[in-house]
């Protein structure tokens, strides 16, 4: 075995996985060096004629392999960033995206000045808005996971990183909390049966449950803005994400439903990726 370098490693996992058709194959080649020596990007400069060991150069090729077949990076080193938060990942759980801190954006933004604020997160999976709104504001955050293999990463991060959040594991369909809330967050499924026939390899190993949302993609927005309006406080607000052109299907759900202040926020590039309204 030819023994490698962190600097040969790294730019040999550059060009591998941008001729399996990685777009963001920079970026991924760093994470997996991180990944393999234990250090962060400052040591990988410091250290980059460092040799690898036998068994990182194992892990490495390992890694490497598994990453050209399209599994998702996040699964094969187990835990993800997200919002500068690090959180436990693996099959069963949907992978933090950065296109979901614009919800924790818009949901830092609205508790702003509010005291002893309470906050609901629905489907909550891994966790992560739950987390990273309990990290950074005073809000008691409560997050409601249905599926067992979700619930366990969810109280694993909680735990993880000392969140002042409590799980709670019930359906979305039957939860009936004793409480009204400041804010409720939620990222639901949202891809519909259509778009379900060709979603692409890397998401096909999520789970179908954190992903379908009915035959329209609209069936959680339709639920949780009906149901869970009589569970918010006079003035909360509810704050949901969107897929891709369903923000004006969903702004009109919450119309019907009498929000009001129905609005927008946008994410890195450009897309409306959060739909809000608020309640008398």
């Amino acid at each position: 075995m030819t023994k490698l370098t962190i600097f040969t490693a790294y730019n040999n996992a550059k060009k591998e996985l941008k001729e399996a058709g990685i777009d963001t194959f920079g970026f991924e080649a760093r994470q997996i060096i991180r990944h393999i020596t234990g250090y962060d990007n400052s040591a990988i400069m410091a250290k980059y004629a460092e040799q690898l060991t036998p068994f990182q150069q194992t892990m490495y090729n390992d890694v490497l392999r598994r990453r050209k077949e399209r599994y998702p990076l996040q699964y094969i080193l187990g835990e993800w960033s997200f919002y500068g938060i690090d959180f436990y990942v693996g099959e069963g759980v949907l992978v933090p995206r950065a296109d979901t801190e614009t919800l924790v954006d818009y949901g830092l933004e609205f508790l702003k000045g509010k005291e002893n604020a309470e906050v609901l997160d629905l489907c909550s999976g891994s966790g992560c808005i739950a987390v990273a709104v309990a990290k950074n504001s005073e809000a008691k955050v409560d997050a409601v996971e249905k599926y067992d293999t979700a619930y366990g990463y969810l109280e694993k991060n909680i735990e993880r990183n000392k969140a002042q959040v409590t799980a709670i594991k019930d359906d979305v369909y039957t939860f009936n909390p004793s409480k009204k809330y400041d804010l409720i967050l939620s990222n639901p499924p949202y891809i519909s049966a259509d778009e379900m026939e060709i979603i692409d390899e890397e998401t096909s190993y999520e789970p179908d449950t954190a992903l379908y949302g009915g035959e329209d993609g609209l069936t959680f927005y339709r639920f949780i803005a009906k149901e869970y309006k009589k569970h918010l406080k006079s003035g909360g607000a509810l704050g949901f994400e969107v897929g891709f052109k369903q923000s004006d299907t969903v702004k009109a759900i919450l119309s019907e439903q009498g929000y009001k202040n129905i609005g927008t926020k946008t994410d890195m590039d450009g897309i409306q990726r959060v739909v809000f309204g608020t309640v008398d």
